[in-house]
């Protein structure tokens, strides 16, 4: 991750992200750029959706991840049965006490894996809208906020669709980025089999930071710089996405918002303390493919919403800052 641009960052919190990455690689082989991009949505304060076909490794990099960033981990498999109460916590009668205790829901950690999120109900889903946004749940209306830092990786497979229900767009928009796994080449499916032979690939993984550590790194990247010119071009790709004719709905401001913290964490891994243009580009569709819809027109022409957003990125003018 050396560039030939950095500058003066603050050192502890540089290394210590990319001795994550590096830890998350031990297990996560051949997916570099996901990885970062896992990590970058998680130094913005973002959730992440993970989008692909069983076995590609979806689970294991949110295992991975939460292991070496030392923070603690739940998961929830996610099932009609599951009930919002299991994600949010519920209150219970103490006899001996004769009062109520709230016993906490597997939201309550620092990263939850919310695993085939697409099979739960719709009010299950809808439980982890308050936790995503805003950092806390309300149960009989008590609010208890969650663990800081807070990060939801979502998981589900975009092609079984029998028994599941598609997250709808209000919910799609509380995610920082989608990102897709891919399968491996040949040979890093070798070396994968090679390297799993009768061992559990997560027991490789050591705790390279802390929650304090997160933290800390998390105010680092808030400390970035955004020139006036980098703030408008942000806006302009998200304006570009609503007047689009080749899409029904464009990207929410929600989205201008999200875009401009994950510029801001993707720059720091790169050992800059400010945004260049590429470093929106490079996030720019993980983190806004999600949000927007194909008009007709575009789905009859068999066109993505990658294709749109590389139009949208080509067509916009890129400005030049004075920090080259």
């Amino acid at each position: 991750m050396a560039n030939e641009n950095r500058i003066e960052v603050n050192e502890t919190s540089y290394k210590a992200a990319q001795a994550l990455i590096a830890e998350v690689e031990k297990v996560v082989i051949g997916k570099h750029n996901e990885i970062v991009l896992l990590v970058t949505a998680m130094l913005s304060g973002g959730h992440v959706l993970i989008e692909d076909v069983p076995g590609t490794g979806k689970t294991t990099v949110a295992a991975a991840l939460s292991k070496a960033a030392g923070l603690d981990f739940n998961r929830a498999q996610f099932t009609p049965d599951v009930m919002a109460s299991d994600i949010t916590g519920f209150n219970v009668y103490n006899r001996q006490k004769e009062e109520f205790e709230f016993r906490e829901g597997l939201v309550m950690t620092n990263i939850l894996l919310a695993d085939e999120i697409n099979r739960a109900s719709p009010k299950t889903q809808s439980a982890l809208l308050e936790a995503m946004e805003e950092a806390k749940v309300t149960v009989d209306g008590t609010t208890y906020r969650v663990p800081d830092p807070f990060m939801v990786i979502a998981t589900q497979n975009p092609t079984g669709y029998v028994g599941t229900y598609p997250l709808p767009e209000a919910q799609l928009d509380r995610f920082a980025m989608r990102l897709s796994m891919g399968y491996p080449s040949e040979e890093e499916e070798i070396n994968i089999i090679s390297d799993r032979r009768g061992v559990n690939p997560l027991d490789k993984v050591n705790a390279i930071t802390s929650v304090e550590t997160i933290r800390g790194i998390r105010a680092a990247v808030q400390n970035v710089a955004l020139e006036p010119e980098i703030c408008r071009y942000i806006v302009q790709l998200i304006h570009a996405t609503r007047k689009s004719t080749k899409l029904s709905l464009g990207a929410s401001p929600r989205a201008s918002l999200l875009l401009m913290k994950l510029s801001q964490a993707y720059a720091f891994l790169r050992g800059r303390d400010y945004v260049l243009p590429e470093d929106i580009a490079f996030v720019f569709t993980p983190g806004i493919a999600h949000r927007i819809v194909l008009s007709q027109e575009a789905r009859l022409n068999r066109e993505s919403q990658t294709d749109i957003l590389s139009e949208i990125l080509r067509t916009v003018e890129v400005p030049y800052t004075t920090k080259r």
